[in-house]
């Protein structure tokens, strides 16, 4: 028997699913993570999932894991000391940066920058140019350089080196020979250049993006490395770790070792593709999702079942040229702390939160600030004989202590106060959904809404009034459904080169034939980790601007479509899109700046799990009765257990259902179903079912 596993580790908890690859069937679990360690967590998780479903450990044959071990060394300022080499006269290239201060007119006035995280001390230039037309200009001056690093080396102080010249982009042959030199004279240290991690125009957000490439390689790679190893030692030598890509796709260990800098939302993106693998299932390709966890919201759109993708990912202050799925992430979880400031007395959410230790006041394990999670406890939608994980209980009465203060600052009851919590939580992520759709050109009520993570589904009903998308789609394990999507989606890469001409004077062969090397260049990354041609998959896309513009908008397309409107087809779908946005096109000025080719390892499709058995009543599925706070007054409410629920059954709000890894509310006035998928859709009685 041959089984895949999906980790996703969040700020709260540790995800887990386990797939038998033949018949299709699941095990879910959810630990505490573990921030010291976030491996311990997993290894606690795989302890956990193998014992409760009674599947062997050697039987599981690939690990897919969602990390956030780069996002949080540059959130925490724990990555490595950078040392980076320039061409001579950009010393001072990550110093001028954008020449931008954030903030309103006067932001410079209180703007303070951050140390840089190749600092200049431990910068040096070489003495070296490369052209714009990649013909070498100054040749590499071998000696010199040879004695600055030396001259480096005494210095120390640094754990990773980056090389970054100007025009590298178009020949790196320069940054190939210092870094033959700087290994000989480094022989351990992990050395990134700039023509291998980012071959692309703008010498600031390249040389950022490897500098950032080297300042979290040596954590990703100690991390990779310690987990592969406890791995094979738990599963064997055959088993396949794979590391979930800022984009979606899948990246070997190997490949996510050399390059880091694509899983700073490595997170995020893998509930974005667990929710497009139930949704398209079910019918819906056009969606909003939103991930609420412990911590914070990440809210994304998806369209003709596929996520937007941005070519810049930005983390705290950080910013670099790497593809990411647009998610836009607010500080609004199931931890997040409401307070009320002495001088306002206005109630405010978050974005401080609980986090895993001492996490919200009901879980017992020394938290005593209100939470949105207590509120939601308050007011019956998370029952406290409900269990998260199976293994964690909820105390009623310490939630209720932590919500009064909250209702005694404001002389208010401990109900009122609840709500109000709960009610400011949803319109934080109304807010991040309209930064999604809204101010991207699209209605929010032309797309379903689907709610997940441990807490998204207590919020997903009353998110569907605000945006009015229905229906609100729960998808089988929503608490884990990152992982899901960490065990459903396929190994890929991508290759680029910058382009910057007039559609109008490239010629179709011509831009073909760079599509061919580009295409070789992404598939040789999937053959080194054993993936053949023939089981690839290859698209491209180009990044396209009106001549004089500063931005541009990424255009996918495939080769079937050049082939038959040639390069028309990228005006086409490039002024759609430019109107889309902002309402007008030009006929002409069409300018291709970046094109990239997209290698994706083929995958046979999972088999769908067994269904539920269609004899079980709704009365079968009743745990219990209940009572909810909803609107100034009680309802009485029923629990329902997920697991007995099918296409038959029609659950009327206001009720509450419950599984192993999270809690869907059913308000007054709504209706729960269930579709051959297994997705819960909740809709407005008079349209319901």
């Amino acid at each position: 028997m041959s089984y895949r596993l999906g980790v996703d580790v969040g700020g709260t908890f540790t995800d887990l699913l386990l797939i038998n690859e033949i018949s299709g069937e699941t095990f879910t679990a959810k630990v505490p993570s573990t921030p010291h360690d976030s491996s311990v967590g997993v290894l606690n998780g795989i302890d956990r999932i193998c014992e409760e479903s009674g599947v062997d450990v050697a039987d599981i044959a690939r690990v897919m894991h969602g990390t956030t071990v780069a996002t949080n060394a540059v959130l925490t300022g724990k990555g490595a000391k950078v040392a980076l080499v320039t061409t001579q006269g950009y010393k001072q290239v990550l110093q001028v940066a954008r020449s931008f201060c954030p903030g309103g007119l006067g932001g410079w006035v209180s703007y303070v920058k951050k140390p840089l995280l190749a600092p200049l001390e431990l910068t040096i230039e070489a003495s070296e140019r490369m052209g714009a037309d990649g013909q070498i200009v100054t040749p590499l001056d071998v000696d010199k350089l040879e004695a600055e690093l030396y001259s480096l080396k005494e210095k120390g102080g640094f754990t990773a080196l980056t090389i970054s010249f100007i025009n590298a982009y178009v020949n790196g042959e320069n940054e190939r020979k210092a870094r033959e030199l700087a290994q000989r004279i480094f022989p351990d240290m992990p050395i990134s250049i700039s023509s291998d991690v980012v071959p692309e125009l703008q010498e600031y957000e390249r040389t950022e993006t490897t500098v950032v490439n080297s300042y979290v390689r040596p954590e990703v790679a100690n991390y990779i490395d310690n987990l592969y190893k406890a791995l094979t030692e738990r599963m064997g030598e055959d088993i396949h770790l794979s590391i979930l890509r800022s984009d979606g796709g899948l990246a070997s260990a190997r490949s996510a070792t050399e390059s880091p800098v694509n899983l700073l939302m490595s997170g995020p993106a893998g509930g974005v593709a667990g929710a497009i693998h139930f949704c398209k299932q079910g019918g819906y390709n056009n969606i909003l999702t939103f991930d609420m966890g412990g911590t914070s919201t990440d809210v994304a759109l998806i369209q003709n079942a596929s996520a937007r993708v941005r070519r810049e990912t930005r983390v705290g202050d950080v910013t670099v040229r790497a593809p990411s799925v647009d998610v836009r992430t607010v500080g609004a979880g199931g931890g997040s702390i409401a307070f009320v400031p002495e001088l306002t007395k206005a109630l405010r959410v978050g974005p401080e939160s609980a986090g895993a230790m001492p996490g919200p006041a009901a879980y017992m394990k020394g938290g005593e600030e209100p939470t949105v999670c207590d509120a939601n406890v308050v007011l019956g939608y998370l029952p406290s004989d409900v269990q998260l994980g199976g293994k964690m209980a909820i105390n009623k009465d310490a939630a209720i202590s932590a919500v009064k203060k909250v209702a005694d600052a404001m002389g208010i009851s401990v109900e009122a106060a609840a709500e109000g919590i709960i009610k400011i939580a949803n319109e934080a992520m109304f807010g991040a959904l309209r930064l999604v759709s809204v101010e991207q050109g699209y209605d929010p009520r032309d797309f379903a809404l689907v709610g997940f993570g441990g807490a998204g589904p207590l919020h997903a009903n009353a998110l569907g009034i605000l945006t009015q998308a229905w229906p609100a789609i729960i998808p089988p394990g929503p608490g884990v459904l990152c992982a899901y999507g960490d065990a459903t989606t396929q190994v890929r890469d991508e290759a680029s080169q910058t382009l910057v001409s007039l559609v109008d004077d490239l010629t179709e062969q011509g831009f073909k034939e760079v599509l061919v090397n580009l295409a070789e260049k992404a598939s040789s990354t999937l053959v080194a980790d054993g993936i053949a041609i023939d089981d690839q998959v290859i698209s491209y896309e180009a990044d396209v601007r009106y001549t004089g513009q500063a931005f541009q908008l990424c255009v996918p397309f495939t080769q079937q479509g050049l082939d038959t409107n040639g390069l028309d087809l990228l005006k086409s779908h490039f002024d759609a899109e430019h109107t889309q946005l902002f309402t007008f096109a030009l006929e002409s000025g069409h300018e291709i700046v970046m094109v990239r080719a997209i290698a994706t390892a083929k995958t046979t499709a999972l088999p769908s799990p067994p269904p539920v058995d269609s004899r079980f009543t709704l009365e079968d599925s009743k745990l219990a009765d209940t009572e909810i706070y909803y609107e100034g007054q009680y309802h009485k409410a029923a629990i329902y257990e997920r697991s007995k629920l099918h296409e038959k059954l029609a659950v009327m709000g206001p009720a509450i259902i419950g599984e192993m890894d999270s809690t869907t509310v059913i308000l007054p006035g709504y209706i729960a179903t269930v579709d051959s998928v297994g997705n819960l859709l909740i809709n407005p009685q008079a349209s319901g079912k």
